[in-house]
C-alpha cells in the first residue's frame, strides 16, 4: 500500500520550476530528423542473405552497374 502512495508523489526536486520552462511540443524536430536519415527496413528473408551493411551496399552497387549496362544504348 505504501508503494502505491509513494508512486503518486511528485519526484521532481523542489528547485525545478516548471512554470519557467517553455511549452514542449511533441515531435518538434521529427521532420528535420527524417530528412537527414535514409533508413530502409529489409524483409527478414533479404536480411538473412546479407551479414552486414557493407555486403548490402556492395550488392546494390553491383545491381546499379548491371542496370546501367542494360539501359546503355548499344552501338
Amino acid at each position: 500500500m505504501k508503494k502505491a502512495a509513494k508512486a503518486e508523489e511528485d519526484e521532481l526536486l523542489p528547485e525545478y520550476d516548471l512554470s519557467s520552462l517553455p511549452d514542449g511540443v511533441r515531435g518538434k524536430y521529427a521532420q528535420r530528423f527524417q530528412e537527414g536519415t535514409n533508413l530502409v527496413r529489409l524483409d527478414p528473408d533479404v536480411a538473412a542473405a546479407f551479414p552486414d551493411e557493407t555486403s548490402v551496399n556492395e550488392a546494390l552497387r553491383l545491381l546499379m552497374q548491371v542496370a546501367k549496362r542494360q539501359l546503355a544504348p548499344s552501338r
